[in-house]
């Protein structure tokens, strides 16, 4: 008898490792990348997202376009760029400027909501909510809409007791139009015809009247809502942390549709991304470090691929590529249609923000404080700038500006400027460059060549015959201060 139980005993402990063999084999099996097709669900004859109501608006909203496609369709600004002017905002700025009407419209994380030519950086106005804040604005019909979080400390746990705000300001003064009382809330605003479109840590996404801030709906969904939604047609769309994507019906909030990401051991992932929406489908990085592709009509996974680390960044869409960073430090271009790599660049960090296309160009910045422009077909690296931290690049006509780490520059095209007759020869002596890298030995780094044209083929700021980098944890300020030494011992 004893012998028979001890037998039982061992199948069944049989049976249950089988079992959970079954399952692990199961998981894995779900979990792995799945391959699409420009066949199933992918729609390669878009119309062109109209431009924005008023002609004094140049980039409206966080992403560019409701679709937050983070592709400028009429800018050709290209690199190299030089510095016209910096705005130092005191603390980090996370999210790129909007601009209209003549402005640059930003805030900072300590919560103030700033108002700055586009020509010269000048302050115009500011508010200060005394309360966090991690979004971009949005403009629409001279007014500027902005979400608020918590007051400080910001790195509270979310709680139902916490508040949030969404505030509409006069974009000329400044002057707070309305105010309307949410959960806390990181989701930077869209605006289109009558309503504004939020999420907040309490799971909710809203739907808020433009002119008053009144509720036009609500709509609950299950976790904490971080990034921002996008809209495409009468449905809007927006991801959770924990991690499903929603597809609601823009004029009742009803959901429409959900999916979510795919099964995993451990901790399952979480959309922190705002989605991206383009063929027919919609793009949002997870942070169990896959890029998905969802079926936009039906939630349907058409095709997710890993990217060896967290994705937190959104993506941006032009001519049928994604382009997406990842925590592994790697900038990924994949095909909009079937997911496959058609290229990765390695760069110097982390990324986290998001990248923007302009004029086949791909911006983006890394965590290590390094701004990267990408030939966006290629790869090739192009230009890179001192500065940057997350989402970097916006543009109008005439400027590109570039969020860093607590400033905002405004950069032109060095070609914009380049003289009818042939420059004299300037050159930096070897004594010079010496001397002032010695001075500044913990600040910058760089190598002397013979000749301007040397320098030019080498990536870095250049100066004269002097390719020069910012070393990590460095001040901008001194770094700065040190390249502006280099110019003064730049002589013919």
């Amino acid at each position: 008898m004893k012998r028979l139980l001890l037998i039982a005993a061992a199948l069944v402990v049989l049976a249950l490792v089988g079992a959970g063999l079954a399952y692990y084999l199961h998981v894995q099996q779900q979990s792995r990348d799945v391959k699409g097709s420009s066949t199933i669900e992918f729609v390669t004859t878009e119309a062109a997202p109209p431009p924005p109501q008023e002609p004094g608006i140049t980039w409206p909203t966080y992403g560019y376009d409701a679709e937050r496609q983070r592709f400028a369709r009429s800018i050709s600004l290209a690199p190299p760029f030089r510095r016209l002017w910096t705005f130092r905002a005191r603390s980090l700025v996370e999210f790129p400027p909007v601009i209209g009407y003549g402005r640059l419209f930003f805030a900072n994380n300590s919560g103030t909501l700033f108002a700055i030519g586009a020509k010269n950086g000048k302050r115009a106005w500011k508010y200060a909510s005394h309360r966090c804040l991690a979004a971009s604005p949005a403009l629409d019909r001279h007014v500027v809409y902005e979400t608020f979080m918590n007051a400080p400390p910001c790195n509270r746990k979310p709680s139902p007791k916490l508040t949030g705000q969404v505030i509409a300001f006069s974009v000329g003064t400044g002057r707070v139009v309305w105010r309307r009382t949410t959960g806390p809330s990181e989701s930077s605003p869209l605006v289109v015809g009558a309503s504004v479109f939020v999420g907040d840590w309490n799971g909710r996404v809203w739907a808020l009247r433009r002119r008053t801030g009144k509720t036009q709906w609500v709509t609950k969904v299950r976790s904490q809502v971080k990034g921002g939604v996008a809209l495409s047609g009468n449905r809007v769309y927006v991801g959770d942390y924990s991690g499903h994507l929603y597809a609601l019906n823009a004029q009742s909030g009803r959901i429409v549709w959900q999916a979510k990401v795919q099964p995993r051991f451990g901790r399952a992932g979480n959309f922190y991304a705002t989605p991206t929406l383009a063929y027919g489908r919609v793009y949002i990085g997870a942070t169990d470090g896959k890029l998905y592709s969802f079926g936009a009509g039906t939630g349907k996974l058409r095709w997710s691929q890993s990217t060896g680390g967290y994705v937190y960044s959104s993506a941006a869409v032009w001519r049928r590529r994604v382009f997406v960073g990842s925590y592994s430090q790697r900038f990924y271009a994949m095909d909009a249609a079937t997911g496959r790599i058609l290229w990765q660049f390695k760069a110097n960090g982390p990324i986290s923000g998001s990248p923007t296309v302009i004029a086949g160009r791909v911006y983006f910045a890394t965590l290590k404080g390094t701004t990267y422009a990408l030939n966006a077909r290629t790869g090739r690296r192009l230009w890179t700038y001192p500065d940057g931290k997350y989402s970097p690049v916006v543009a109008d006509a005439d400027r590109l500006y570039l969020t860093g780490y607590a400033r905002v520059y405004g950069l032109e095209e060095r070609r914009a400027r380049r003289a009818a007759a042939p420059p004299r020869v300037r050159l930096v002596t070897a004594a010079a460059f010496a001397r002032i890298m010695r001075g500044n030995r913990r600040v910058i780094a760089g190598r002397r060549f013979g000749s301007a044209a040397g320098a030019r083929a080498q990536h870095g700021i250049q100066v004269c015959n002097v390719v020069v980098h910012k070393k990590h944890g460095a001040a901008p300020d001194r770094f700065w201060r040190a390249v502006r030494a280099l110019r003064a011992r730049c002589r013919p």
